[in-house]
């Protein structure tokens, strides 16, 4: 198996076979991000990925699920992504499901029929960054789309069978947008209802933009008492029935995970908890 640079993939697919069909990421400026800074997005050869599978079949004897990397995969034409998928479940016909990233904009392109197609050859899930709901976040942070596109990506993704896990950070707005950041974040999460939704929490990382205003001044990063704060008004307005809700990432300070809206007031009973000093995750052991 070969990589180029840094490989990056969702904490679900800890255990999967990762392959990189795609290099870097199609939009690549978000000011808080720093995961694709070694390459340029580009398509990798087809020839490379085919083999790429022919090795891991002779090297691995159970492979479940598979993971197209890296931050785009849904780019590649349809057609290649449905070579790709037929030698999947060619090669290893013990495989349940296989997934990638997928942006706002690699979804806009693809028409609905296209989307089903993949469905159909077997692309079970794909994972996609909303961050914040608010359209003064995602222009600050430099998202390249606002809220109404994403959100209608999301749905589109739904509308095809594909299932949609969609992530959002706390903190992102800041103090500025702490109260709109999480309202219109649930609003949004709300308005896609996906099967998942991941919430992180933000780190302010090296060389980013993000940390170069966080430096000047112009950024505040919450406090974790804030963080929470804004846990509980997200978790207060966000309707998103029969969605899976994961905090548990290992940036979060408190971990929570239910099905909305079912076990809404149980984890928002573990905020308050958590505003009391009962179970947070010290600074050190924070990570990306």
């Amino acid at each position: 198996m070969r990589y180029k640079g840094k490989v990056y993939r969702p904490p679900s697919e800890a255990y999967s076979l990762i392959v990189q069909v795609t290099y870097g990421c199609s939009h690549n400026r978000c000011a808080f991000c720093d995961m694709y800074d070694d390459k340029h997005f580009a398509m990798r050869p087809m020839a490379e990925i085919l083999e790429d599978f022919q090795l891991a079949r002779a090297s691995y004897q159970n492979v479940r699920r598979v993971f197209l990397a890296d931050g785009d995969a849904l780019a590649r034409r349809t057609e290649e992504l449905v070579q790709i998928l037929e030698t999947v479940y060619r090669l290893f016909p013990e495989c349940e499901r296989v997934t990638c990233y997928a942006s706002p904009g690699s979804i806009r392109v693809k028409t609905p029929e296209e989307l089903m197609l993949l469905r159909t050859k077997g692309l079970v899930m794909v994972y996609m960054g909303l961050e914040s709901g608010c359209d003064a976040v995602l222009e600050k942070m430099d998202k390249g789309h606002d809220a109404a596109t994403i959100i209608a990506m999301g749905q589109k993704v739904r509308q095809s069978g594909i299932a949609l896990s969609v992530t959002a950070i706390s903190g992102l707005g800041s103090t500025e947008y702490l109260q709109e950041h999480a309202i219109r974040t649930a609003e949004a999460l709300s308005a896609i209802n996906p099967e998942y939704i991941g919430l992180l929490t933000l780190m302010v990382e090296s060389g980013t933009p993000l940390e170069k205003w966080v430096q000047e001044g112009s950024f505040k990063v919450l406090h974790p008492v804030e963080v929470l704060q804004e846990t509980e008004l997200f978790l207060g307005h966000i309707d998103s029935e029969g969605s899976v809700f994961r905090m548990n990432h290992a940036s979060n300070y408190l971990s929570l995970r239910g099905t909305l809206n079912r076990d809404r007031e149980a984890m928002l009973a573990q905020v308050r908890q958590g505003l009391a000093g009962h179970g947070l995750r010290s600074e050190y052991m924070r990570a990306l």
